[in-house]
């Protein structure tokens, strides 16, 4: 099955199934405000992330326009997640995204603006490379119960796969099966690359090892593709502050953590839009 036709598998309602959690909808309990350097583009930009109404869910807000976090604005993109309305883009969004999701914000509005006011594109700090200045901002300010316009509380719903899907292109693969559970299981294998090699590992991608294993993993590339990267006009604000470089000619003591860093990626992939119950 092809990515675009994936996508419009996984917003059917013979696909997914919506179930009660249990649990009432999150927001955080205050403010962040972070500025750094991007890593595509090289600029800087600023996000501030707000409390959100229950029900409401993730959203960013660039130019006064709102684009909400879902798989629905998810436009394809070279090495970042993108998302995408009306012609304004907001590019790398997954660490952030991936570090909202396993602290529990359901609920929340992200400002983000460049240095370019002219500018119908934006991209979300890189940092270290990894999502844990994200996770460690949103410990900081802790949570809180969302409400609605009205001030009412919502129940959280967590889609439920009916059947598995699978998604391939050129010799990458994604299969989603049935569970109760949510664990993902990611592999790599970069067999030119003796610092990389093959690697698999499996989490309980919102447990204890988020923060321990996951957030931490940081982005990585190999050296002898960073000229054609260069060239494509991607990583411009590059450095070993934000990624680690890998050799094919040499070994590398992280190589038990690249692989580590597939799950921040796809956990931070834009979620299908989520129905709520309001109680």
């Amino acid at each position: 099955m092809c990515l675009s036709a994936a996508f419009s598998s996984l917003k059917s309602s013979n696909l997914i199934s919506w179930k009660k959690t249990g649990r009432l909808q999150q927001t955080l309990a205050g403010c962040i405000e972070l500025t750094g350097k991007t890593l595509h583009s090289g600029k800087v930009s600023t996000v501030k992330i707000w409390p959100g109404f229950a029900g409401e869910g993730r959203h960013f807000e660039f130019r006064s326009k709102l684009i909400p976090a879902s798989i629905d604005f998810a436009q394809e993109s070279p090495l970042c997640t993108t998302l995408c309305k009306d012609g304004y883009k907001i590019r790398t969004v997954e660490h952030l995204l991936s570090a909202l999701e396993a602290k529990g914000v359901d609920n929340c509005k992200i400002q983000i603006e460049g240095l370019d006011s002219e500018e119908s594109e934006v991209e979300v700090p890189i940092f270290d490379g990894s999502a844990s200045t994200w996770v460690e901002a949103i410990e900081q300010v802790g949570r809180k119960e969302s409400l609605d316009r009205c001030g009412n509380n919502a129940e959280k719903l967590a889609p439920y796969m009916n059947e598995p899907l699978h998604v391939s292109r050129n010799d990458s693969f994604i299969v989603a099966f049935p569970s109760p559970k949510v664990r993902i299981t990611c592999g790599i294998d970069f067999p030119k690359v003796p610092a990389i090699g093959c690697q698999w590992f499996s989490s309980a991608a919102f447990h204890d090892s988020y923060e321990k294993q996951i957030a931490c993993s940081r982005t990585f590339c190999i050296y002898e593709e960073v000229e054609h990267m260069c060239s494509a006009g991607l990583i411009k604000g590059g450095s070993l502050d934000n990624a680690i470089v890998c050799r094919c000619d040499a070994n590398s003591k992280f190589k038990s953590r690249l692989a580590y860093h597939l799950i921040p990626v796809c956990s931070g992939k834009p979620n299908p839009k989520l129905p709520v119950k309001v109680g």
